[in-house]
């Protein structure tokens, strides 16, 4: 372990791990070797990454056959919030080849299994709620910004760019976005990995990854900011840039839990 890792934060909470201090090449560090785990095991990495994407298309598909294309984008942005789950096979493969463990479907598929009714289950429904909130205040904005009918379908793009109530739709959406992105973040960037290698509740698990974040606020910032444009970016052609960028973000996610955490 490199130098710039030796630092660690004093721990006034019993029972919660101590985390290190990291910095911005830890990060690239991290995501070198999500990227290497991708490449050894790239077939595990499609499939879970397809996952993912299959549920963008249903969803986008769900709201324009609701004829609420208008919801495409907000769903997109918060369907976001449940990557960090579906990700857990993705930890187990980093999880098991750093040990140099073999690794194979009937293990991983089991392992993720495994996670029904134990402390994961229970940050997915942490993370589940945050989006159904996500998605009541987009739908609580449109019907203070126009109205209880919404916004007509076939108009909604001029109506949001080029008229008053849209940009400050726009701006206090956004606003509001941010503030649950940085939450989520906050509590899941390492509870999830961390549940997945200890016996710690979830409570612990959230405290944790909170902690790791207040310690490391620029490189975590940094890295937040670098995973919002990453998935964005892999969203724009059909959400099909997912199926690659997904499991590599989830493969980084092992080691970079793996830097900070004790």
């Amino acid at each position: 372990m490199s130098e710039i890792h030796q630092e660690t934060v004093p721990n006034p909470v019993p029972g919660v791990p101590a985390v290190r201090t990291i910095h911005a090449n830890d990060i690239v560090d991290a995501l070198a070797r999500g990227l290497r785990d991708f490449q050894a095991y790239p077939v595990y990495g499609l499939f879970f990454g397809g996952i993912y994407t299959l549920g963008g298309l249903l969803a986008m598909a769900a709201a324009l056959i609701w004829d609420m294309s208008y919801l495409i984008y907000p769903l997109a942005a918060g369907f976001v919030l449940i990557g960090p789950f579906v990700a857990v096979g993705l930890y187990e493969i980093s999880r098991r080849r750093e040990r140099g463990e073999p690794i194979s479907w009937s293990v991983i598929l089991g392992a993720v299994l495994a996670q029904s009714g134990r402390e994961i289950s229970w940050m997915a429904f942490v993370t589940l709620f945050i989006f159904m909130v996500w998605m009541y205040q987009v739908r609580l904005l449109i019907a203070l910004f126009f109205g209880l009918h919404g916004l007509p379908s076939g108009s909604f793009p001029a109506i949001l760019f080029t008229t008053p109530e849209g940009l400050a739709f726009l701006a206090v959406g956004h606003a509001v976005g941010a503030v649950l992105a940085v939450l989520v973040f906050s509590i899941t960037v390492v509870s999830f990995p961390l549940l997945l290698d200890r016996p710690v509740d979830v409570v612990t698990a959230m405290i944790t990854s909170v902690k790791s974040v207040v310690t490391n606020p620029v490189p975590m910032i940094g890295w937040a900011l670098a995973v919002t444009l990453l998935i964005v970016a892999a969203s724009l052609p059909a959400f099909l840039g997912l199926l690659v960028v997904l499991p590599v973000l989830g493969h980084t996610t092992w080691h970079l839990y793996r830097k900070i955490v004790i």
